[in-house]
């Protein structure tokens, strides 16, 4: 697109220059040659539960993978693999092609992307790629593109749905927003961690992962409901489980989650905490866009109150422990 003329006139010819020059070097990134491990250096900050998994995935297929997190032995099996460590984010970018993001809170994606010393835009060359992969704020999402464009830089919000089990297996379902050039070109990153869908503009990966945040706390709500229900009924819920999961009432809830809540496993693939943190910024996102949806509210409440008890570190299957407080039960298979 071409400077008006009476904006043309009034700007001196070096900053004609300069836009131009920063227009052309964007658009040279963005077509540069596909991504392989040979012309691209991968940053990731966030190792914990996904993260690890995730960015193990790249290292296994020979990109060269600089990492940063706070607590250094979480990285300690990435370091093992032949990631480099790096001191900070910028550290991180200063060093990378492309920097994934998966952290805990909006408030980190903050701190790790947009702090000017710390921050991984701060180290990241012209032309370079954030893909922040926690699930955020849409508002958030969109305001790293605009200062990632302002640094003739690009960002991809592309959050995840799969839990760890997806992460280990590359089986996650990937919401990309952000330039489509930009999400196609990256494919060959995405496609080792599981599916990338392109969801639209930036902010519209953010939304669709928190879409998908109400549809998982209503169907774990309704499979804990269920297996209450079996169990005060005097049914066999292991059984109970079994003959659902191939009809209607199949789910990848049951399927991830029914043999782990049976077993009292509530190990985190996925922590109460952030579970508690995505459905909150889905309720604000409701009230922005004056959208009542009670089942989401309920969910919440249900989760709020496991943090209430101190479990916020257990996985989201651990919801049924507050059904079984409200109710004075405890799920437990038949003893055969």
């Amino acid at each position: 697109m071409p400077l008006p003329p009476l904006l043309r006139r009034s700007l001196s010819p070096s900053l004609v220059s300069s836009f131009f020059l920063r227009r052309s070097m964007a658009s040279s990134a963005i077509s540069s040659d596909p991504i392989t491990p040979s012309n691209t250096k991968i940053g990731w900050i966030g190792t914990g539960v996904m993260g690890r998994s995730m960015c193990g995935h790249l290292i296994k297929a020979g990109y060269t993978v600089t990492v940063f997190n706070r607590t250094i032995s979480k990285a300690q099996t990435l370091l093992d693999m032949g990631a480099k460590l790096a001191d900070s984010p910028n550290s991180v970018a200063a060093q990378s092609d492309v920097v994934f993001t998966i952290v805990g809170y909006p408030s980190d994606v903050r701190h790790v992307l947009l702090d000017p010393k710390s921050g991984a835009l701060s180290g990241l060359s012209q032309g370079g790629v954030l893909v922040d992969m926690t699930t955020s704020e849409p508002s958030l999402a969109e305001e790293i593109a605009k200062a990632a464009s302002f640094k003739n830089c690009f960002s991809v919000d592309a959050p995840v749905s799969g839990g760890d089990l997806g992460a280990k297996n590359a089986k996650l379902s990937i919401f990309a927003g952000g330039d489509e050039t930009t999400v196609k070109r990256l494919d060959p990153l995405f496609s080792l961690m599981g599916r990338v869908n392109f969801m639209g503009t930036s902010g519209k990966g953010q939304f669709a992962k928190l879409a998908n945040q109400i549809t998982i706390a209503s169907t774990m709500l309704g499979l804990v409901e269920g297996l209450v229900y079996a169990h005060k009924a005097g049914l066999d819920v292991k059984k109970f489980l079994q003959a659902i999961s191939t009809g209607a009432a199949g789910s990848k809830s049951i399927d991830l989650y029914g043999d782990r809540i049976l077993n009292r496993d509530f190990e985190p693939g996925f922590y109460v905490n952030h579970f508690v943190k995505d459905l909150g910024i889905c309720l604000n996102e409701c009230q922005r866009m004056g959208l009542a949806l009670p089942g989401l509210a309920l969910a919440q409440q249900l989760y709020l109150s496991l943090k209430a008890h101190g479990e916020g570190d257990l996985g989201t299957q651990a919801l049924i422990l507050a059904l079984e407080r409200l109710n004075n039960v405890s799920v437990q298979p038949s003893v055969s």
